[in-house]
């Protein structure tokens, strides 16, 4: 009888193992202790603290409980609240305090290609010193948007101005009137091509969010001479209170100048 032979299981070489990518050469960044008051951040009147912009597809309650039921069940605000988005945890949450939602969607609420020192899974408070600056940063990437879709005719539409206090040390990208040109931050700093210009300082805040970082101080990149702060952390963003709503009208391929902008009644106060 002959014998069965012995088969002999086959090995596959292990999957090689992709290295690391190397670490972002970060420049000796300056931590300075600030105390900001009322800095702006202008945000579409649409997510307003009354009503709900869902109340615009129908008149009927039943209809408006059941989409805001499913808007819920979808919204990374909601889901951070839940402890189920990766990029932030529960408990760097705020609660309990006014404008509390406005606060917690500024980091759920990331843009799918994340933003200048944020990524697509956590976002940040953005803010300006003045709200010139604040206008000219919201101005400039709106306008972008209208380019890209080739909207033709000029757009209306209304902001709402959160004021907010920042007292807290953060990394401080403003190089000193004394240093010499160009400055080592000025990587993290580039105007365009949105995104790609937003790799660096993505990779550097990432590296300093893990080093505990509070956020960044930095030149605004859309007006000169201004200044504006990305805060990494919630509880950091204290005494929000909403100061104003402004009508925008911007069209595609125009500067944006502050004539543009006018300051209109809160109706839903």
């Amino acid at each position: 009888m002959t014998p069965t032979p012995i088969r002999r299981k086959t090995r596959t070489a292990p999957a090689a193992v992709k290295s690391a990518p190397a670490p972002l050469a970060v420049p000796s960044i300056p931590v300075t202790d600030l105390s900001l008051r009322d800095t702006h951040r202008l945000i579409p009147s649409r997510f307003s603290p009354a009503g709900t912009v869902l109340s615009r597809l129908t008149a009927s309650a039943d209809t408006l409980s059941h989409l805001m039921e499913l808007d819920d069940a979808t919204n990374d605000r909601f889901l951070g609240e839940e402890g189920l988005l990766s990029g932030i945890g529960i408990h760097e949450l705020v609660y309990g305090i006014r404008y509390a939602h406005i606060v917690n969607a500024a980091f759920t609420h990331a843009s799918p290609a994340g933003g200048r020192f944020n990524s697509a899974t956590r976002g940040a408070w953005y803010a300006a010193i003045d709200r010139p600056t604040a206008l000219a940063e919201v101005a400039f990437h709106r306008t972008r948007q209208l380019e890209e879709i080739d909207w033709a005719i000029p757009e209306t539409s209304t902001v709402d101005d959160y004021l907010a206090d920042i007292v807290s040390p953060l990394h401080d990208l403003r190089s000193p009137a004394s240093a010499p040109p160009p400055s080592p931050f000025a990587p993290f700093l580039e105007p365009d091509p949105i995104p790609a210009c937003y790799a660096a300082p993505q990779q550097l805040a990432a590296t300093l969010l893990r080093e505990r970082s509070n956020g960044i101080i930095y030149p605004s990149v859309r007006r000169a001479g201004a200044t504006c702060v990305a805060c990494f952390r919630p509880p950091l963003v204290y005494n929000v209170r909403r100061s104003a709503r402004l009508e925008l009208s911007l069209s595609a391929g125009r500067t944006f100048r502050p004539s543009q902008a006018r300051e209109v009644p809160i109706e839903d106060q």
